[in-house]
């Protein structure tokens, strides 16, 4: 038996039960089945099923198709629908080449493991490339030592140090707190008075709740999360991975003569 007939069988069969069991048909409905038509589909239901139970694990697969496929489809229309708000609020710190025709937005974490490893990567590939622009999204979710980092680094911007605190905090060898980031700002030449009161801005605070909240739109749970053209990229990974999604997303760029990539 195809696998296509198995699975017209799987869901015509399944499309029987569902109107044998409706309560219409239990009250008695006029067009409904009868007992003995009812015990005749489960009759023939229970004997195709035993002799063919692999029915059963090609219909779980598509439907875990379809899923995945449906997920996927609403993952490409929140990245459109929040195009503008990844690559293009002036807010967010940018560093590689402001002008570069393609831009790679990471959700990073100062305390995260994974983020201080793919660091190296990133930057290879950035600096090989030389026409990528980096949008670094402040996504502190582990522990009040991160959202301190966090504060601490776009306060930074004001002093127009923020790309030297952040690879100075990033590069960092155990748990970032209060009294290690602040050591940090002095060591890069921060104004530390400064930037506590820049810190307190509720503004920045604002902006860290408003990248959560975007990345809750975008199912991202973890660190890192990189976002390349019209792909989602989780996890800590390889050079050759991160550069192969950035000529996809010059393809796509190029395909749909978008302006902004």
């Amino acid at each position: 038996m195809t696998f296509m007939r198995k699975a017209l069988i799987a869901s015509a069969f399944a499309g029987m039960v569902a109107v044998s069991a409706t309560p219409a048909a239990a009250a008695g409905d006029k067009q409904g089945l009868s007992p003995e038509q009812k015990a005749e589909i489960q009759k023939l239901i229970r004997e195709t099923l035993l002799k063919n139970p692999e029915i059963i694990v090609q219909a779980v697969q598509e439907l875990r198709r379809r899923q995945e496929a449906a997920k996927a489809a609403a993952l490409q229309s929140t990245l459109k629908a929040k195009r503008s708000e990844l690559l293009s609020d002036a807010s967010d710190p940018v560093v590689g080449n402001p002008k570069g025709n393609i831009t790679i937005v990471e959700f990073f974490d100062y305390n995260c493991g994974y983020c201080k490893r793919v660091k190296g990567d990133l930057d290879a590939v950035v600096s090989k490339d030389g026409n990528i622009r980096v949008v670094y999204k402040e996504f502190p979710i582990l522990g009040a030592g991160s959202h301190y980092a966090s504060l601490a680094a776009l306060a930074s911007m004001r002093q127009g140090k923020y790309e030297k605190f952040h690879n100075a905090l990033i590069s960092f060898r155990g748990r970032l707190g209060e009294p290690q980031v602040l050591a940090i700002a002095k060591a890069v030449g921060l104004d530390v008075a400064k930037l506590k009161v820049d810190m307190k801005d509720k503004t920045i605070a604002e902006k860290i709740k408003e990248n959560h909240e975007l990345a809750k739109s975008l199912g991202i749970t973890g660190t890192p999360a990189f976002v390349i053209g019209n792909q989602l990229v989780p996890g800590a990974v390889p050079a050759a991975e991160i550069v192969k999604h950035v000529a996809d997303a010059r393809s796509d760029c190029k395909k749909e003569a978008s302006k902004v990539c």
